[in-house]
C-alpha cells in the first residue's frame, strides 16, 4: 500500500528548496505562476536539477490560451530540446486547436524531441470533449493528466476525474490540481480515486517595509506575493499520507 503522491509547482529557487525539505514528491518547475506557469530558465533547470526529487520542466512560452502559433510552436521545440541536458527528469507541456481539441501533431514532435516522461497540463481541461483528449493522451505517451476536471478548482470537478480515472484503467495517471489544500486535499483523492496530486502549497507573503524601494517602484507587490509555504506542504503531505492506494 502507498499513500499518493504530491507534486508541488514553484517558480523560485527557495520554493523549490522549501517543497522538497517538507515533503514534496516531485517538482513541476515554472517561471511565473502567477500566469499559471511559464518556462523556467535554463540556470534554474540546472538548479532544481540537484534536488533530490524528480523535476518536470514546464514548456510554456507565455500566458493566456494554449493554442500557438508556428513561432511559439518552434520555441517550445527548442526548449524541448535542452531540458534533458539541463537535468529535467520530465515535461509538463500541453497545446490546443482552434477546434478545442488537442494539437496532437505538434505534440506528438514535442514529446519525442525531449525524450522524457510528460505530464499533459491543465490545456486538457478546455478540449472540448475530455474523454477523446484522454485516449489522445495516451496514444501520444503522456504518464498523467493535470486537471481539475474541466471546472476552475478541482473541488468541483471531482465527479468528470473519478470517471476519468475509470476510462484511464490504469493507462494513465489522473491528477488534480488548481485549489487544492491541506483541507481539501483528502476528500478530492477519496472523491476522484486519484494516486497523485498537485498543488502551490503557496501562502501570501507580506512585505516587510511598504517604504522599501522594490514595492515604491513596483517591483515587489504591496499587497504581498505568493511563495511557497513549508507549513502548507507539511500539512499537505500529512492530509494525504492518510490515505493508502494498492501499488499498481
Amino acid at each position: 500500500m502507498s499513500a499518493p503522491l504530491l507534486e508541488v509547482c514553484v517558480d523560485t529557487i527557495e520554493g523549490a528548496r522549501i517543497a522538497v525539505q517538507n515533503g514534496a514528491d516531485r517538482i513541476e518547475l515554472c517561471a511565473s505562476l502567477a500566469e499559471g506557469g511559464l518556462t523556467p530558465s535554463a540556470g534554474f533547470q540546472k538548479y532544481a536539477s540537484k534536488l533530490d526529487v524528480p523535476v518536470y520542466v514546464m514548456l510554456r512560452p507565455r500566458g493566456g490560451s494554449f493554442i500557438y502559433s508556428d513561432d511559439e510552436k518552434n520555441a517550445i521545440l527548442e526548449d524541448a530540446r535542452t531540458v534533458r541536458q539541463n537535468g529535467a527528469k520530465g515535461i509538463v507541456v500541453g497545446a490546443i486547436t482552434t477546434n478545442h481539441t488537442l494539437d496532437t501533431v505538434f505534440l506528438k514532435d514535442v514529446v519525442e524531441i525531449a525524450g522524457l516522461p510528460a505530464t499533459l497540463h491543465r490545456a486538457f481541461d478546455t478540449a472540448k470533449d475530455p474523454f477523446k483528449a484522454l485516449e489522445e493522451a495516451i496514444d501520444l505517451g503522456f504518464e498523467r493528466i493535470l486537471t481539475s476536471g474541466q471546472q476552475p478548482v478541482a473541488a468541483k470537478g471531482t465527479e468528470l476525474m473519478r470517471d476519468l480515472v475509470s476510462a484511464a484503467r490504469g493507462r494513465i495517471s489522473i491528477m488534480p490540481g488548481t485549489g487544492i489544500t491541506p483541507d481539501n486535499a483528502a476528500q478530492i483523492i477519496n472523491e476522484t480515486t486519484a494516486d497523485e496530486i498537485h498543488s502551490s502549497c503557496s501562502a501570501l507573503r507580506q512585505p516587510a517595509d511598504l517604504r522599501d524601494s522594490n514595492v515604491i517602484l513596483g517591483f515587489v507587490p504591496a499587497g504581498g506575493e505568493k511563495v511557497t509555504d513549508a507549513r502548507l506542504v507539511q500539512e499537505m503531505k500529512s492530509a494525504i499520507s492518510q490515505i493508502s492506494r494498492i501499488a499498481s
